[in-house]
This record gives C-alpha cells, sequence and structure tokens, in this order.
C-alpha cells in the first residue's frame, strides 16, 4: 500500500461554481468521503479557505518578503486535498476521477514517498 494526495486544485471561475452550488458540492463531498472510509483507503481529507485570506511567503530574494491574498497572477490555487492509501497509483487515479470538483477543476495525483523513502 501507498499513500497518495489528490491535490484538489481550481481556478478563480471553477471556485466560483463551486461557491453557487455549496450546499451540493458539500453533500457529494461527505458521500465520497464516506465511499473512501467504507473502501478502507481513507486517511485524511482538507479543504482550504478563500485564498484572499492567505499569504505568500517569497524566498526569492535575499529577505522573505509576504504577500497578501488574493494572487491574481495564480492560473490555479490549491483547495484542499483528499490522503489515501492504495495499492497502486492506477487506483489513486480511479479515485481521483470520482472526487467532486466543479467543472474547470483539476485534481493532481500525487505519491507520499514512505519514511524509508527520504534522505536523513
Amino acid at each position: 500500500m501507498a499513500k497518495y494526495l489528490l491535490i484538489m486544485r481550481g481556478t478563480d471561475d471553477s471556485n466560483a461554481a463551486m461557491m453557487a452550488n455549496i450546499d451540493e458540492m458539500m453533500a457529494t463531498s461527505r458521500q465520497f468521503i464516506d465511499d473512501l472510509l467504507k473502501s478502507g483507503v481513507y486517511v485524511a481529507a482538507e479543504g482550504l479557505d478563500d485564498p484572499a485570506e492567505g499569504v505568500v511567503v517569497d524566498f526569492g530574494g535575499e529577505t522573505p518578503v509576504v504577500t497578501d491574498g488574493p494572487y491574481g497572477e495564480t492560473k490555479e490555487l490549491f483547495g484542499g486535498f483528499f490522503l489515501i492509501d492504495v495499492a497502486s497509483k492506477e487506483e489513486a487515479v480511479e479515485w481521483a476521477k470520482r472526487v467532486p470538483a466543479a467543472p474547470g477543476a483539476k485534481v493532481e495525483v500525487r505519491r507520499v514517498p514512505g519514511s524509508d523513502e527520504t534522505p536523513h
């Protein structure tokens, strides 16, 4: 078994579409999490607050620069994640296809390396 992070990415348009149908989106998200739980692959899931409430710490210069959100230059915003423990990348992708998402959103699938795979 390996852990995979299903990273929810949205745009201003897909986020607006999601907010327009938030009650339906929350219901389908709860059902998706229930399906993950029943299958035994659920590890964790979290959504994030509005990007306008966040900040970015940029380490591009000599000292870190903090910029308040929102980030107009960003084309895709990280909106939350599902962490699952599955047998393969292919299984993770199949779960990713079932993530409740607004039109225009994307789900990035990334494996989480085990502690024995990271440099010490």
